[in-house]
């Protein structure tokens, strides 16, 4: 798998991730990122590397080669981690392909013998630690619309990092998130965007596990790198389905109907990137 373990780097991808206080890790783990922090691993800038292991089909299995590593944020003097977890993430991925994916030819990928292989692997992850989540979910070419639930306008940032790369992000609380997820099921049940809120319900689940004092944060991440700064400065895609959220409790079904297919239809045509590439 020559390519497999460059796919981060090549591919635009954008992120929702769970940023949960130093302090509310068991002690281990917490011990391991204080050290970690200590050595001077925050301030790391170098790609990851990653170590492939080969399997039976087209595709390999990919793991850090230089250790685990995560996102850092230090707010008002406390310290926020957010775990990579790539190996975790990667046998999610690879269990979970056939019944995800949409191509017929699903099997040339990964085989049912590594897909076995990743479910194993998963089983003993849970037995040492039975609620080893990831901290992070990741799409490529595109952000997920029914992530936008969980923020709002004000949360929204866009400006360039220190290297100069422009990048747009939104920032909350965890109980902020959790709060409007909760506000949005009842609302789309009552309508035929019903199956919608199974999956904001799975979000919401997904988040009540972590410390209640956590931070959320969606980052457009290398997706910035494909769009440019008017893109990024027109898209107001959490306000806009706030408001076909709020047309749509009002009773103001076309109203609505008008507002959620612009976001669609903007989403649609970025994603539609990823066939000229």
């Amino acid at each position: 798998m020559a390519g497999a373990a460059r796919l981060r780097d090549v591919v635009p991808t954008a992120s929702l991730r769970v940023y949960q206080p130093i302090e509310a890790f068991e002690r281990d783990e917490q011990l391991h990122w204080e050290r970690y922090l200590v050595e001077g691993n925050r301030a790391r800038t170098v790609r990851p590397r990653y170590a492939d292991r080969p399997g039976s089909g087209a595709l390999g299995m990919i793991s850090p080669a230089d250790g685990e590593h995560a996102e850092i944020r230090v707010i008002d003097g406390r310290t926020y981690v957010s775990p990579w977890r790539v190996r975790l993430r990667v046998l999610t991925a690879i269990a979970g392909f056939a019944e995800s994916s949409e191509l017929e030819l699903a099997e040339q990928y990964i085989s049912k013998k590594d897909r076995k292989r990743a479910r194993r692997e998963l089983r003993r992850f849970r037995r040492r630690d039975a609620e080893m989540l990831p901290f992070a979910h990741v799409a490529a070419w595109h952000v997920p619309i029914r992530w936008f639930v969980l923020f709002r306008d004000e949360d929204r940032s866009l400006e360039e990092d220190r290297n100069g790369r422009v990048r747009l992000r939104y920032g909350t609380t965890i109980r902020r998130a959790m709060r409007r997820a909760e506000q949005a099921i009842p609302v789309l049940r009552r309508s035929e965007l019903g199956p919608i809120s199974d999956l904001i319900l799975d979000m919401h689940q997904w988040l009540a596990t972590f410390d209640p004092g956590s931070l959320v944060e969606l980052d457009y991440g290398s997706l910035c790198d494909v769009l440019s700064w008017d893109e990024l400065d027109d898209d107001r895609s959490a306000r806009d389905l706030h408001d076909a959220l709020e047309a749509l409790e009002a009773g103001e079904f076309p109203r609505s109907a008008d507002i959620y297919q612009g976001v669609l239809s903007r989403w649609a045509e970025v994603r539609s990137r990823e066939v000229m590439n």
